[in-house]
């Protein structure tokens, strides 16, 4: 077998998305690959409209944008580091001059930079907390502003405003090596969950997902060898690697008025990583 080529993709159903979401407006945060695409593309086909998020490579924000479109609705890109509090403030008001408004924010952007922790550098310590959990902060707050000012609008939603904050089963489980991305993923849990008790009298609801093995470039050592699966499968009592889309799903149904009582919580797609299955057997 030629152990360089990709292993049989999983068995995701493919997506059917009804139409929840029309008349409303996102954001995606690093929206041009992986989850963040993913994401982006199934707001679209739940007929929102969307701003896509990118920090490097025009070609394939692009490509998302014209994915949403193909699907009848609106769509532009833009470019912004998330760790920027000025390109933050920026992007949010070009959106907001398109769109009109806001009324949904996925907080997607992140990116691992993996260490020992002896050699771990305070560059790399910073480059993935500036990232993963300021970014967080500063896209958040700006959506805050923004739904606080524009209030509930009944006719297109019973909030005033959606936030999903993109964690990690790592939230949870320890993670050496990656001590900077496992203490961010642990930063936007609690801020999630602040930012929910404060934010929930205005009809603000903040949740979050928490991803386990998906099927993204970050990861692709992981899971592109037949060795490297049968590995990853040891830690995931369903049997097969989740993909992109059943993180979209997840986010279509937390940024709907189908999840309207859920408030605070982090939503875990793991396919039972969290369940510790090295314990099935007894430990």
């Amino acid at each position: 077998m030629n152990t360089t080529t990709p292993v049989t993709r999983s068995t995701a159903p493919p997506l059917l998305i009804p139409k929840t979401l029309k008349g409303q407006r996102a954001l995606v945060t690093g929206a041009n690959s992986g989850i963040g695409r993913a994401v982006a593309i199934a707001l679209g086909e739940a007929g929102a409209d969307v701003a896509v998020n990118y920090v490097t490579g025009d070609q394939a924000a692009n490509d998302v944008v014209a994915a949403i479109r193909a699907q009848g609705a609106s769509a532009e890109a833009y470019r912004a580091d998330v760790s920027s509090e000025e390109q933050v403030a920026t992007m949010f008001r070009e959106v907001i001059a398109r769109f009109g408004t806001l009324d949904i924010l996925v907080n997607n952007a992140g990116l691992q930079r993996d260490c020992a922790f002896p050699a771990m550098t305070l560059e790399q310590w910073h480059t993935v907390l500036n990232v993963n959990l300021t970014g967080q902060f500063l896209c958040a707050r700006e959506a805050v502003r923004e739904f606080l000012r524009r209030g509930i609008v009944p006719d297109v939603s019973c909030a005033a405003g959606k936030i999903i904050c993109m964690s990690s089963v790592h939230q949870e489980i320890a993670w050496a090596g990656h001590a900077n991305y496992a203490t961010s993923k642990g930063g936007i849990k609690l801020l999630m969950e602040s930012l929910a008790q404060e934010m929930a009298p205005h009809r603000i609801r903040v949740n979050a997902i928490a991803p386990g093995a998906i099927r993204t470039p970050i990861n692709t050592s992981a899971w592109n060898t037949p060795e490297a699966y049968k590995s990853l499968m040891t830690l995931v009592p369903y049997g097969r690697i989740g993909e992109p889309e059943d993180i979209a799903r997840a986010a279509v149904w937390l940024a709907s008025d189908l999840s309207d009582y859920v408030v605070g919580t982090t939503l875990f797609v793991d396919g039972g990583m969290t369940l510790y299955p090295g314990f099935a057997t007894g430990g």
